[in-house]
């Protein structure tokens, strides 16, 4: 979708995407004269192919993210209409979300994300495993009870299934291992993954490891939430990433500051904020 200065649409196409697609769209922006800027939705995900595309080309390229959507009439929805809504969005803008960098930080992203993933799959499966403890039969119960998580996961991947047993005993003894191994193979994902991280956040900023507290997952976070130089326009911005922005909550004489992260600060001074 083509849109100019004033919001009119001048031309429109849809192309697959892929390589040849992205060329093709670029070929139609060669053909229009004057300064032009691509406002991409989703650079970190469907759009993400594009916008490498256009970064390699020496393209300038804007994300909207979270777009506000126009009433709709009637439900009147498709990729056309959608596709002018975000580029006249984009001209009505103050401010331009820049794409997030890629190279190292997205590496990190990505690792995280998995590592994200694995240690909530193998959280779900340690409680699955006492639950199933809880209710097993009291020949498997009696020698499960009070375990750790860490013996408890070793003792279960062990277990051996008798034919003498009955069915259930069979069925849980069965499902006990089958969750453990499921706990020990997330367990070796999860170690991957820090290993990885750890080795991207030495080689590209070591200094950060130095701190005290300050591990390889925390610095992979700060790393990608901080993204690319400008991502904090504003020391306001930066509180609001940080989670130390504060926001008033306060009653009659009595002023009280919530943080948008974890904690509070109060203050009983006569109230200064205005509305």
């Amino acid at each position: 979708m083509v849109v100019a200065a004033t919001g009119a649409v001048v031309t429109q196409v849809t192309v697959p995407a892929a390589p040849a697609g992205y060329r093709q769209l670029l070929g139609l922006a060669d053909r229009h004269d004057g300064r032009r800027v691509w406002a991409i939705e989703g650079t970190g995900g469907y759009g993400a192919g594009l916008t490498r595309f256009l970064h390699a080309h020496a393209e300038q390229v804007v994300e909207l993210d979270r777009p506000k959507r126009a009433a709709r009439r009637h439900g009147a929805k498709s990729d056309s209409l959608d596709a002018t809504r975000a580029a006249r969005e984009a001209l009505g803008r103050d401010r331009l979300a820049q794409p997030r960098a890629a190279g190292q930080r997205a590496a990190l992203q990505v690792r995280l994300t998995a590592r994200r993933s694995a240690v909530q799959a193998a959280t779900d499966a340690q409680r699955q495993l006492h639950a199933l403890v809880v209710a097993a039969p009291d020949t498997l119960r009696s020698r499960l009870r009070g375990l750790t998580t860490p013996r408890l996961v070793a003792t279960c991947r062990r277990l051996r299934l008798r034919a003498d047993t009955d069915p259930e005993t069979t069925a849980t003894a069965a499902s006990l291992r089958a969750v453990a191994r499921r706990i020990q193979h997330l367990n070796t994902e999860i170690a991957e993954h820090t290993r990885a991280i750890t080795a991207l956040v030495r080689a590209w900023h070591p200094e950060l490891l130095t701190p005290t507290g300050v591990g390889p997952i925390v610095a992979a976070v700060v790393l990608c939430a901080w993204s690319h130089p400008g991502r904090c326009r504003t020391d306001a911005a930066f509180a609001m990433l940080g989670g130390a922005a504060p926001i008033p909550v306060s009653s009659g004489q009595t002023v009280r500051v919530r943080l948008t992260g974890p904690g509070t600060a109060t203050s009983t001074r006569p109230s200064t904020w205005s509305c």
